[in-house]
């Protein structure tokens, strides 16, 4: 009997101890987890970027010294009251690679002292020899109203127009105004500069939203927008050149390729 509660007593200290060792080890392997900080652990994780997005206008060039706002005079509007998000509804004209419209008015542009619109009366040429209505001189003439026989159309495909700025020129800003009667969108456009006429060394793009090189120029980052009365403002960050080359390939409506007014904000190349 009392060999019996011998054997009981050693069994149920060896019990004890085996839930000593356990918990022992437990424990261990909870103070080796590392902690993750705090403010990791809060932080969300980053969304990708929807295409389509609001894309940010240009506020600021990016040239040396003092800047200040440029005075852009902006035509009458050709689709008064419109709200921007109607735009996309009509003709579907929303995509993955068009911009959404800010839904106000785009932010003064900011250059260096003394920038000025350097395209003014200046000679045009362009691919296409006889435009199919307008003449090339139009594009620089100063006069940017939608009004009938105040444009230029130029053919179906790839076109191009180019402006000889007479000298070299530290280019800031570049401004496209289009056919705009009707929501539109242009597509493949791509801006160049250069200080060579046949553009075949030392070519700056400034602007290119073809994202599927359907133009032969290269793939861009740029996206599509549909035309307003403010025209497609474009930040050229200073670069200097003497010509500057404008590309499109048709739009939304029909193949052809249609300009009101450019101007072209900078400062002669010291």
């Amino acid at each position: 009997m009392r060999s019996m509660s011998l054997r009981g007593l050693i069994l149920v200290l060896l019990l004890a101890s085996v839930a000593v060792l356990v918990q022992a080890c437990q424990q261990s392997e909870l103070a080796e987890e590392p902690k993750q900080p705090a403010e990791e652990a809060a932080k969300p994780a980053e969304q990708p970027k929807q295409p389509g997005e609001a894309a940010k206008e240009p506020a600021e060039a990016s040239g040396d010294g003092d800047l200040e706002p440029i005075t852009i005079e902006l035509p009458r509007e050709q689709i008064p009251g419109l709200p921007p998000l109607e735009l996309f509804r009509t003709r579907d004209l929303f995509g993955p690679h068009v911009e959404k419209p800010l839904g106000k008015r785009r932010p003064p542009f900011k250059a260096p002292k003394g920038t000025t619109n350097v395209a003014l009366k200046k000679p045009v040429s362009g691919s296409d020899k006889e435009p199919i209505m307008g003449k090339l001189e139009l594009i620089t003439d100063g006069d940017k109203e939608p009004s009938d026989g105040n444009y230029v159309e130029l053919g179906s495909g790839r076109q191009y127009v180019q402006i000889d700025l007479g000298a070299e020129h530290n280019i800031y800003a570049v401004v496209i105004w289009r056919f705009q009667a009707e929501p539109r969108v242009y597509h493949d456009v791509v801006v160049q500069v250069c200080s060579d006429p046949d553009f075949s060394t030392e070519v700056t793009a400034v602007f290119n939203n073809d994202y599927d090189n359907s133009a032969g120029l290269g793939v861009g980052e740029g996206l599509e927008r549909i035309e307003t009365y403010e025209g497609h403002l474009i930040d050229s960050k200073g670069v200097k050149g003497r010509y500057v080359r404008l590309y499109s390939n048709g739009n939304t409506t029909n193949g052809f390729n249609h300009y009101i007014e450019v101007e072209v904000y900078g400062k002669p190349a010291p």
